[in-house]
């Protein structure tokens, strides 16, 4: 995939919307390493791809009702807020702005939400 980054915005383009399947969480490479994607009926949501409790890639996870699990250790996530909804994490989720234009999946790397 070709990334393209919108350096005047900070957006960075991570995939087409195609590729994000609805009520699925999707692993994506970027410039400042792996994020986790989510398309939800809301909207699409970005946060890191790491739990922050057991170091496990969350695209590997459940999606269920806004809440991703870990596989690791069933730990739940918030993928709108990043915020610790089930234990054992006790970190929250860095967050990331998501923006959709014309059928293109962007995403603001440098800051958190």
């Amino acid at each position: 995939m070709n990334h393209e980054i919108d350096t005047m915005n900070g957006f960075e383009k991570v995939c087409e919307l195609n590729e994000l399947t609805p009520g699925e969480a999707m692993k994506a490479n970027t410039s400042v390493g792996p994020i986790t994607l989510y398309h939800l009926d809301d909207g699409c949501f970005a946060t890191q791809d790491q739990c922050s409790h057991g170091q496990w890639s969350l695209a590997d996870g459940i999606l269920e009702d806004g809440l991703i699990e870990c596989p690791l250790h069933g730990g739940k996530f918030c993928v709108r807020t990043g915020a610790v909804k089930a234990f054992p994490p006790t970190i929250p989720l860095k967050t990331f702005p998501v923006h959709v234009h014309a059928g293109q999946v962007w995403v603001k790397l440098d800051g958190q939400q």
